[in-house]
């Protein structure tokens, strides 16, 4: 045998090192690897471009809570109320998407405090379908809002959706009032209603309950609108401006209040919160 073959044969013999199959992520926005650690101990925003990562309700609850909130019920309702089934039936979609995430839906909401200023804040994950807005979306928020008047504090909502869910058909179309009804319920209360914008956020949540805010904030890069952009550009036929749809650009033109980075998230809903909360005249 040659020295080349001993060599790769006791090469051979050498246990592989377990490494972690998640130790590296790759950001979408620049392509840079990042130490997955780094990304999320950097509130999952890129430290090189600052793409703002997709994250789930319990790390914003997390990022933005302070200790010892609590985790509002899930309401109950109907699982498949149209026998829907395409090539897979509708309740099994539900039973794979809830096997994959925290919390039961796309909408959670928790009651708690931002630096000392009651909320009830609720968060759409885009991982659970597709952030879609259901039966259960449209009750989760209509309890929420109800909950916050019950409180007197103010609802916080993060959006994150694709649109509507298309397998209850015309039910998921009926939240949309539904959520108008509420907010409206809200501002006659005299309570803040806040919307973060965040990547994406589209379709019948954007021709909702996410543009009826009090304020709208939107995260750096998120993508903003109804339609998507291809279908608008065949619609009329003329080439759209660059960013178009992006949380800047609609800043700039006045559909969005202001554009704030993660890590200054906090401070300035408790600020927020601070200034709109309802006075108690003496």
């Amino acid at each position: 045998m040659s020295w080349l073959s001993k060599v790769r044969n006791s090469l051979g013999n050498l246990k592989k090192r377990d490494t972690p199959d998640n130790l590296w992520t790759k950001c979408p926005g620049c392509g840079e690897m990042l130490f997955t650690k780094e990304f999320e101990d950097n509130l999952s925003v890129c430290p090189r471009c600052q793409y703002h990562g997709r994250i789930g309700a319990q790390q914003r609850f997390d990022q933005l809570l302070d200790a010892g909130y609590g985790v509002l019920a899930a309401p109950r309702v109907p699982e498949n109320p149209l026998n829907f089934r395409d090539s897979k039936k509708y309740s099994d979609r539900l039973k794979a998407a809830r096997a994959a995430n925290v919390f039961p839906d796309a909408l959670t909401n928790a009651l708690g405090a931002i630096e000392g200023r009651k909320v009830v804040l609720g968060v759409q994950d885009f991982a659970f379908m597709g952030g879609s807005m259901g039966m259960a979306v449209g009750e989760a928020f209509v309890e929420a809002a109800e909950r916050a008047i019950a409180e007197n504090c103010g609802y916080v909502i993060f959006t994150a959706a694709g649109g509507a869910r298309m397998q209850e058909g015309i039910l998921s179309l009926m939240q949309m009032p539904k959520a108008t009804v509420a907010i409206r319920r809200l501002a006659r209360a005299g309570l803040p209603y806040i919307v973060v914008l965040t990547d994406p956020t589209t379709g019948g949540v954007t021709a909702s309950y996410a543009m009826l805010g009090d304020i709208h904030i939107a995260e750096p890069g998120a993508l903003i609108g109804f339609a998507g952009q291809r279908v608008i550009q065949d619609t009329i036929r003329e080439k759209l401006p660059d960013g178009f749809q992006r949380a800047e650009y609609l800043h700039a033109h006045g559909m969005v209040d202001m554009v704030v980075h993660r890590k200054d998230l906090k401070g300035t809903l408790a600020s927020l919160l601070g200034y709109l909360e309802r006075k108690e005249v003496a």
